[in-house]
């Protein structure tokens, strides 16, 4: 069995009176896993760094170009049996401005701004659940005991 990394999770945040929004997808019923909610994912091309994989899947899946990005230090994880693998998944976290439109891609049927909480309830796995809570906690209460990695020269308009 092998471990390979060939997807990323990037969740996309607003900043807003109330707090923190952030941005689910609903997947259309063509994709696999029709109907779930779900942050922004996308497959690494070939040559292609991770977080270039985000920058660019955050533009094709929402027309937004983020503000602000973040490596979350936390590796989602799931196991393949289509590819007898285990994939693990860098997690990206990035800001856009709150007054941008969304423009979602024919791979989702919707989107939502939720808060963190709401978020968790719709997300279908632990560990896209457990992203969000590290991603609360260094947003709204900055006690976060682990270093996000900024990323934001790297984003290119």
């Amino acid at each position: 069995m092998n471990v390979e990394s060939y997807l990323v999770e990037a969740h996309l945040f607003r900043k807003t009176v109330a707090g923190i929004e952030l941005l689910l997808l609903k997947r259309s019923d063509k994709e696999i896993y029709p109907g779930i909610w779900q942050m922004v994912t996308g497959s690494i091309k070939q040559n292609e760094k991770a977080f270039e994989t985000a920058i660019r899947e955050i533009k094709e899946e929402t027309g937004l170009t983020p503000c602000n990005l973040w490596v979350v230090p936390h590796i989602n994880s799931f196991y393949s049996p289509e590819k007898n693998s285990i994939c693990q998944v860098p997690v990206f976290v990035a800001l856009v401005n709150s007054k941008s439109t969304v423009a979602i891609s024919d791979e989702h049927s919707e989107y939502r701004w939720v808060n963190p909480p709401e978020a968790k309830q719709l997300l279908a796995w632990d560990g896209q659940r457990k992203s969000v809570d590290i991603i609360e906690d260094f947003i709204i209460n900055r006690q976060s005991t682990f270093k996000f990695v900024d990323l934001t020269d790297k984003i290119i308009e």
